[in-house]
């Protein structure tokens, strides 16, 4: 299993400042290579705290792949609903080229009811754009001249520049949250899937959703699943459980906050049940989450034991992603655990 890092920005400018924040990450990013983390991931989000901080992944990542040479840059992930496939292209290829080929590109559909009203921007939309969005990115970076007809965007005659360093492009990634038809369409479609697992055993049939989709459809392997986590390591248990306790909380209830218009008056048919994943969202604790394995807090013995039990329940998966700066927790905690995650749980993973 590989293991590496995400920045998900969930301060407000009350908290931290977006250039503490981000120089903050950047520090972080430093370790990188040091201990062997295999990735430097980020998101796209806009106008709330959730995430507002970073409009464009493909920011961060550019100056994340100056400081490490040897992790891939993620985008966790890219909206297509929001962006013109023409620019999302050559965004693509120039940071495939600064970060010399070591670029994933992930997609997302994006969820936050918000979002999709300061853009104005249907969320029944949502599932076509972002259909349309990604296969025309796909043709953009993989055919030298293009010429495209969409509901949304028509372009004739376009080659993208730069031209993707990786040939024949970037490999992609689809995010979901807890759709079983998201998951099968990743797989199906041969891309790689991003996902939280907030559900925690539950995402042993949407993992196998996606790797039976993917076999179906005739590609070879059985794909790689990217899974997000929250990591606070320290060498004492309850240390690290006190430390982790309070970002973690307020990092579900900014991420409820957020998303709260599906519990009200929200409805699409593009996010059947979303009303009711975010109420679940609403009921989670730290305890609760610890249960589900999807914050990794404690010693490395016990980050271990919960990796493992994991494991157990979902049958495997390829990639771990951890937030390990989330919310407002120090620079000081988020380095100490990321020193002692490196030297004594990676290379037990490895």
């Amino acid at each position: 299993m590989q293991v590496g890092i995400q920045f998900f920005p969930d301060v407000s400018p009350s908290v931290k400042s977006a250039r503490d924040y981000w120089q903050e990450a950047l520090h972080l990013v430093g370790l990188v290579d040091r201990y062997g983390y295999s990735h430097v991931r980020t998101i796209e989000h806009y106008f709330n705290e959730y995430g507002g901080y970073s409009p464009n992944p493909m920011i961060f990542l550019a100056a994340a792949a100056q400081i490490t040479r040897a992790a891939r840059l993620v985008t966790g992930a890219v909206l297509p609903a929001f962006n013109h496939p023409l620019k999302l292209a050559g965004e693509i290829g120039m940071l495939d080229a600064l970060c010399d080929g070591r670029l994933d590109v992930g997609f997302a559909r994006a969820f936050l009811p918000h979002e999709f009203a300061h853009f104005g921007v249907a969320l029944d939309e949502s599932r076509a754009r972002f259909d349309e969005g990604v296969e025309q990115v796909r043709r953009l970076l993989e055919e030298q001249t293009v010429t495209a007809t969409g509901r949304f965007h028509s372009f004739r005659s376009v080659t993208s520049l730069p031209r993707p360093t990786q040939r024949p492009r970037p490999p992609f990634y689809v995010a979901a949250l807890a759709s079983k038809e998201s998951f099968e369409r990743a797989g199906a479609a041969g891309h790689g899937i991003m996902a939280i697992p907030m559900a925690g055993a539950a995402m042993a049939e949407l993992i196998g959703s996606y790797r039976e989709a993917r076999m179906s459809a005739g590609h070879l392997g059985q794909g790689s699943v990217m899974l997000a986590f929250h990591m606070l390591c320290h060498p004492d248990q309850a240390e690290a459980e006190r430390i982790a306790r309070g970002p973690l909380e307020r990092y579900l209830q900014s991420l409820v906050a957020a998303a709260s218009a599906w519990v009200s008056d929200t409805r699409s048919a593009d996010y059947k049940g979303y009303d009711k994943v975010i109420a679940g969202l609403a009921g989670e604790t730290f305890e609760t989450q610890v249960e589900k394995c999807s914050i990794w807090a404690g010693t490395p013995e016990r980050i271990l034991d919960t990796i493992a039990t994991f494991q157990r329940q979902v049958g495997g998966f390829e990639i771990a992603s951890l937030q390990v700066n989330f919310n407002d927790l120090p620079l000081a905690a988020a380095e100490a655990s990321m020193r002692l995650f490196g030297q004594a749980v990676l290379p037990k993973l490895a």
